[in-house]
């Protein structure tokens, strides 16, 4: 992976969990408090590097939290903040990263740099306001305490779980994405078809009948009509009905989905597999989803567009990803 792509997909990781962070407060502006509580929930070096010291998603949110009170009593201000809520970031709008937030990524992206989440993280320890040394020290550790813990290889037990399974025939994309719940947690909510809504944006609702996710057993589903913020969809109405079929159900370590849409044969389904391992904290989930590649002229013709279905896809996979994670956050 070139620097500017690893660069690209930290910096929209890390972005999108910190403006997802501030939406569970009520505010619109990301700062690097919250930068710092995305790096925590990353799935790359950093944040394993982090959860490891023990500095998990509860803990930095209450050492954040604190600091902020601290502050505000140095101030002579006698407050409390509000209760914080569920993420609303996708149903919402008005959300942006604060000028000392964007400037620090971009930072970590510079030259001779690797644009990846521990750019990041020691970009954030050396920021000079000296707020994440002192959430630092509320969470018993220091600046240099963890950028040297930083530098530490991982343990093999932290090591990223294999992708899927690439299969002859089909384009695939793959994205990483750290939960934080137990494997087994989020394994029974991957296989629960009723759940297959919430991670799967086009999907809106789904006919359950009680059945079990055994490979091979297919319920039928429904477009999503409205975006989570309310926002009215189109849908052909060839591709209103979807088929949703179990293809793997491997407890603890695997799940797989496919989607169709049974009024348009020619239409590829979309496969999601999910491959889970256990890890500091939660679980790392590799998403990958792939379409059946197109054969004769029709495959020959696609070839030029065969890196922007790579791309898509990886979006695809991104996009569920982000949505798993906000279901146990």
């Amino acid at each position: 992976m070139s620097t500017f792509v690893r660069f690209a997909r930290t910096s929209q990781s890390l972005s999108l969990a910190a403006l997802e962070e501030v939406s569970r407060l009520g505010l619109r502006e990301a700062d690097i408090e919250h930068l710092f509580l995305a790096l925590v929930i990353n799935e790359q070096s950093a944040g394993r590097s982090l959860r490891s010291m023990g500095i998990d998603l509860d803990v930095a949110r209450r050492a954040v939290e604190e600091q902020h009170e601290a502050q505000l009593v140095a101030l002579g201000i006698d407050t409390t903040f509000p209760e914080p809520g569920r993420i609303v970031l996708h149903e919402t709008h008005g959300y942006q990263l604060s000028k000392r937030a964007s400037d620090l990524i971009a930072r970590s992206g510079g030259r001779g740099k690797q644009g990846d989440a521990a750019a990041v993280l020691r970009e954030l320890v050396q920021e000079p306001s000296g707020l994440i040394a002192s959430i630092l020290h509320r969470l018993g550790t220091t600046p240099d305490a963890l950028l040297k813990h930083l530098d530490l290889p991982d343990a093999p037990s932290e090591k990223s779980p294999p992708a899927g399974t690439k299969v002859k025939g089909r384009v695939s994309g793959s994205s990483d994405s750290f939960v934080p719940a137990p494997v087994e947690r989020v394994w029974e909510f991957l296989a629960d078809p009723t759940h297959v809504p919430e991670w799967e944006m086009s999907v809106g609702s789904i006919d359950h009948s009680g059945q079990d996710a055994a490979p091979g057993t297919v319920w039928q589903g429904y477009a999503r009509t409205r975006l989570p913020d309310g926002k009215p969809l189109k849908v052909k109405p060839n591709f209103h009905r979807r088929s949703i079929e179990a293809v793997a159900a491997d407890r603890p370590n695997r799940v797989a989905w496919r989607v169709a849409y049974p009024d348009s044969p020619r239409s590829t389904g979309l496969l999601t597999e999910f491959t889970l391992a256990a890890t500091t904290s939660g679980t790392h989930v590799t998403i990958t989803t792939s379409w059946l590649r197109r054969h004769g002229w029709r495959g020959v013709v696609g070839l030029p567009l065969f890196p922007i279905r790579k791309f898509l896809l990886w979006i695809s996979a991104f996009q569920t990803g982000s949505a798993l994670g906000r279901v146990f956050r």
